[in-house]
């Protein structure tokens, strides 16, 4: 994932000396440290929760994860296998504590629905979503084959397909899995003449989607509409919108939704979070058995201790030790 958003989106990408193999639940050793990583369900491929363990004391964190992608028993392994255990400090991620209203949409539910807005499409459907979002990728593709549409991934997202192929149940794009690869002018411009060549077979281009756009599902951004389309896209062109609703206010999405309702179209939100809802973590620090809880990745950290005890708040940049069972003298709430 990082060699696909180093050569994509400017990312940074990883020195191949200083790559090292992590197999799920097989312990290694670093320096002093023992650590287990665990696979977890999350929106980005290959995310895994690590226990570290040192000195006969136990950190679990947890990363970003969730229960209602497209792979929960990974989620659901973790704890089984972690539970049993004692923890001395979980960091546990907490993304929608304090928010309200959320969906509780599955991945699978998802898929179902964008089948549903597929096959009442009734021009070209665009589907604006991250590559590196696998469970995304899959939740299209497979929503494709259902209504009777080509999935047309652009070469990032062929290239992310070609990569994760190799170590999970992910379709090649070929024409043959009903994929065809697109490559739309901002890639063109690269010239990556190994990737060109890559999806040669299987390219198609922006005629023939265009000749039948009913027949297409079609990986989209907004900066295409311009570079690609002219500036206009196709009468009732529908776009499915799958990323973080916070977006939405961007000028490059509000002109995209001007632009979709000139053609007839309309721009619908089909997006499923990548993060744990707020009765999952709950569920899931109970089901463990943790000395104390420290939230990460929350604006709203103190919401944990509604729910669960020996919960620990700190700041930025504040250290904070775990004291060792047996010198600990005060309850870790008042920590």
């Amino acid at each position: 994932m990082m060699l696909a958003g180093g050569v994509f989106a400017g990312r940074p990408t990883l020195n191949r000396l200083r790559h090292r193999r992590v197999t799920p639940g097989v312990p290694f050793a670093v320096g002093d440290f023992t650590v287990t990583a665990y696979a977890v369900d999350h929106s980005t491929f290959g995310c895994v929760a690590f226990l570290l363990e040192a000195g006969g004391m136990s950190l679990l964190y947890t990363g970003d994860l969730r229960w209602h992608g497209r792979k929960p028993g990974m989620t659901r392994t973790l704890i089984e296998c972690v539970a049993p255990r004692s923890v001395d400090l979980l960091l546990v991620e907490g993304t929608h504590l304090g928010r309200e209203g959320e969906d509780g949409g599955t991945e699978y539910g998802l898929e179902e629905r964008v089948v549903g807005l597929a096959r009442s499409a009734p021009g070209l459907l665009l589907a604006a979503f991250s590559p590196q979002d696998v469970d995304r990728l899959v939740t299209l593709y497979k929503a494709a084959r259902r209504s009777e549409r080509t999935f047309v991934a652009d070469a990032y997202a062929a290239f992310v397909m070609h990569l994760a192929s190799g170590e999970a149940r992910i379709p090649r794009p070929t024409r043959e899995n009903g994929v065809r690869v697109y490559y739309n002018a901002a890639f063109r411009r690269r010239r990556i003449g190994r990737l060109e060549r890559l999806f040669a077979a299987d390219q198609i281009g922006l005629d023939e989607v265009l000749a039948d756009p009913t027949r297409h599902l079609m990986a989209f951004r907004p900066s295409m509409t311009r570079a690609d389309f002219g500036g206009r896209l196709p009468a009732q062109s529908r776009v499915l919108y799958g990323l973080w609703e916070g977006y939405l206010g961007n000028p490059d999405w509000v002109k995209l939704r001007q632009c979709v309702a000139e053609t007839g179209g309309d721009f619908v939100p089909a997006h499923v979070s990548g993060h744990a809802y707020v009765a999952d973590l709950v569920a899931l620090v109970k089901s463990l058995n943790v000395r104390a809880v420290l939230p990460v990745h929350t604006f709203a950290p103190e919401v944990y201790r509604e729910h669960v005890p020996n919960v620990i708040l700190t700041r930025d940049g504040e250290p904070f030790k775990v004291p060792s069972a047996a010198s600990e003298t005060t309850p870790l709430t008042a920590i």
